[in-house]
């Protein structure tokens, strides 16, 4: 069993270090990130207050026709459907116009809401942590620094119960293999993440790689180590094969959430949490 060491992506006190740069960006995907940067300032402007990258193309991990646009748009109010049709059209636009992207995905938050105390160790620290400002007032400037605990870990991931009604629903609905491969590749990331906060604390550490997050938890559930590291490779390289699905609904899954809950509680709810 490991103990607790000092592990990678924490800084000499222990605080999780900032990941991403834009010096990092990968000269393949320049071209994007300016023309992403540009359209936000025009389609939002003065709604916005911020712009931000996160995921691989900050890190410098990026594929080149394998890797997606991670963009997070903090707005001066909260979301409005015309804001999210805007920001879909903008991801449309990306898509289609650079092939050197798998698709583009905005997110939407009101600056008020990451800033509440009820954001500070999930939205808030996604920005202080995970983002990489690409435009305006960086809010983690407002944020406090984190240290890979508990805290941390069940108000991130501790609501995994919740998605899965959700992830049946839309297995479901998948009724081509494009959209059940996309499926396996949302619900693969989405478990890792998952089994890598479970043991965070222990592993005292942080890490976006999905290939170490799998390592990690593995070093605390080896019982079920191999889940989770079949997982991470379809989170690159999916499959359309229903019976992946079921088993993240039925049996990893459920189990992942049910260990969570006893070991870190569950997430403080949210207002437009579903009932």
């Amino acid at each position: 069993m490991a103990g607790t060491v000092h592990r990678r992506g924490l800084d000499a006190q222990g605080y999780i270090e900032r990941e991403g740069s834009l010096g990092r960006i990968p000269h393949a995907f320049r071209p994007v990130v300016t023309a992403a940067r540009d359209r936000v300032a025009d389609i939002f402007g003065a709604r916005l207050h911020s712009a931000y990258l996160y995921g691989s193309i900050p890190r410098g991990t990026a594929r080149v026709g394998r890797s997606d646009l991670d963009l997070l748009l903090a707005l001066r109010e909260e979301p409005t459907e015309a804001d999210r049709a805007d920001a879909r059209a903008l991801d449309q636009a990306l898509d289609k116009e650079f092939p050197q992207i798998d698709g583009s995905g905005t997110l939407l938050a009101g600056r008020a809401r990451l800033l509440s105390d009820l954001e500070t160790y999930d939205g808030g620290w996604f920005v202080a942590c995970l983002c990489t400002r690409l435009l305006g007032e960086d809010l983690a400037e407002y944020l406090p620094r984190y240290r890979p605990d508990a805290l941390l870990a069940r108000e991130t991931n501790g609501d995994l119960a919740l998605f899965l009604p959700r992830w049946r629903e839309r297995i479901a609905a998948a009724g081509t293999d494009d959209a059940r491969r996309a499926l396996v590749r949302t619900l693969s990331r989405h478990l890792v993440r998952t089994g890598f906060t479970l043991v965070m604390p222990r592993w005292n550490g942080w890490t976006s790689d999905l290939h170490e997050m799998a390592e990690a938890f593995g070093e605390y559930y080896p019982e079920r180590a191999e889940e989770l590291r079949e997982a991470a490779v379809r989170a690159y390289a999916p499959t359309g094969e229903i019976a992946v699905l079921r088993a993240y609904t039925d049996e990893l899954g459920p189990w992942l959430a049910e260990e969570y809950a006893r070991v870190h509680g569950i997430k403080a709810p949210r207002p437009d949490q579903p009932a």
